[in-house]
């Protein structure tokens, strides 16, 4: 009687449904399905509404249950599916309440809980919560590495985006508790640690003293000692305070890659996405961290035809790449959600739309085959690297580069491999 969990989104959703997991078996649900949703697009969107499609197609006797962000934003939606027997909050799928309340209802395949849409809904309003909670899980089922909450939700509220009214209000876990998380999945054996939140760099305003990012980074760097690699997951880099960079210029547990909410190059279209930096502020971020740690490489969300965007517009945020010299790119092509302000812009055609997502991808992977060459040129030197394997044959570096080793190993350790080659996607060891 297995419960399977369907994840999708970000990895604050993959820390959330590993402590499902947990909530879910201890309330003795079962036979059931469970999909995490994203709401960051309507593909995204659209995705999940197929996954629960197919799901109910290839179990009919479970019962299928959907959370997450497009939950959370459109629950009759998501309601009105015949294949849904429930729908769950944000707040409430982290509620083991919740799970026990629905373990305990009757259940008829092809039936549901036999109840109305809006007798499925379980859906409180995100914006009254008022805290995160601190779920402790013991390590991540099949992975090499845990993603630990320390932030939810976000104050800000760009132009495209809906997140913040599927997450709430910014909201931070104390330290102490996430000192003791990362210290119970490192008993376990895990290796690496991603700090993990929907706006990370805003950890601690609503804490007492108003702790920074940076002040969490060196409290677990120096209470959790036997952790050997840290990560740090997306950040807004224009609130990155000054105890995070001493951090990753000093410390070589801290991993050596930085995942950047760009968005755009272009001063006029951050302006109408309300971003709050310029193109300038993330040259410059972006120089002097790698002056602080030469090793450091970046990634960066870019949104492409975001509304009102010309060519010109468009060719800054293509320079961009190069100007911050970012390796590992996540291109979206810009989405419309509805009630948001960017929805009301005046759109750019959407063919041109899909021309310019494939262009900044041709970009970024001109940008990504070049560190792969500097990389495997290094390897054959004599330069090692410390790798994370992820399975028997395949790892990361520090700066979360695959690699495909040819010799077997055993799946969560760090070893040290030197680099042979690489085929293009990825570095080769043997």
């Amino acid at each position: 009687m297995s419960v399977d969990i369907l994840t999708f989104g970000c990895r604050l959703n993959a820390y959330e449904s590993q402590a499902m997991r947990r909530l879910v078996s201890e309330a003795g649900l079962t036979e059931a399905i469970i999909v995490n949703t994203c709401a960051v697009t309507a593909e995204a969107e659209r995705q999940a509404r197929q996954a629960i499609r197919k799901a109910a197609r290839e179990r009919p006797g479970a019962r299928l249950i959907v959370t997450g962000c497009a939950a959370q934003i459109r629950p009759d939606a998501f309601a009105a599916m015949p294949e849904v027997a429930q729908v769950l909050g944000n707040a409430e799928k982290m509620d083991g309440q919740s799970w026990k309340g629905l373990a305990a209802l009757p259940f008829a395949p092809g039936a549901g809980f036999g109840l109305s849409a809006s007798e499925k809904l379980r859906v409180s309003d995100i914006m009254a919560v008022k805290e995160t909670a601190n779920h402790l899980i013991d390590g991540f089922d099949g992975r090499a590495r845990a993603f630990v909450q320390v932030q939810n939700g976000c104050d800000h509220r760009c132009t495209f985006c809906v997140i913040p009214y599927g997450r709430g209000h910014s909201r931070s876990v104390p330290m102490g508790e996430v000192v003791a998380q990362i210290r119970r999945v490192v008993e376990k054996g895990t290796a690496e640690v991603v700090l993990t939140g929907v706006d990370l760099t805003s950890y601690g305003k609503d804490l007492p003293g108003s702790p920074r990012l940076g002040t969490l980074v060196n409290a677990v760097l120096r209470h959790v000692p036997e952790l050997e690699r840290l990560r740090i997951s997306s950040i807004d880099h224009v609130e990155a305070d000054p105890d995070l960079l001493r951090a990753i210029a000093e410390s070589e547990r801290l991993m050596p890659h930085l995942h950047l909410s760009l968005q755009a190059g272009d001063d006029m279209i951050l302006k109408r996405m309300k971003r709050r930096h310029s193109r300038a502020d993330a040259i410059r971020f972006c120089a002097e961290v790698r002056r602080l740690r030469p090793d450091m490489v970046f990634g960066a969300d870019i949104i492409a035809g975001f509304p009102t965007e010309t060519e010109e517009m468009f060719a800054r945020s293509l320079d961009i790449i190069d100007d911050c010299g970012l390796t590992h790119l996540h291109v979206f092509p810009f989405s419309p959600r509805s009630g948001t302000p960017a929805a009301r812009m005046p759109p750019v055609p959407p063919s041109v739309v899909k021309k310019r997502a494939g262009r900044l991808r041709a970009r970024g992977e001109v940008a990504y085959r070049s560190h792969l060459a500097s990389e495997a040129r290094d390897g054959r030197e004599g330069a090692t690297r410390r790798v994370l394997m992820e399975s028997a044959t395949l790892g990361r570096t520090g700066q979360f580069t695959p690699v495909l080793c040819r010799t077997p190993r055993r799946a969560g350790e760090i070893a040290e491999i030197r680099v042979i080659g690489e085929d293009g996607k990825a570095l080769l060891a043997a």
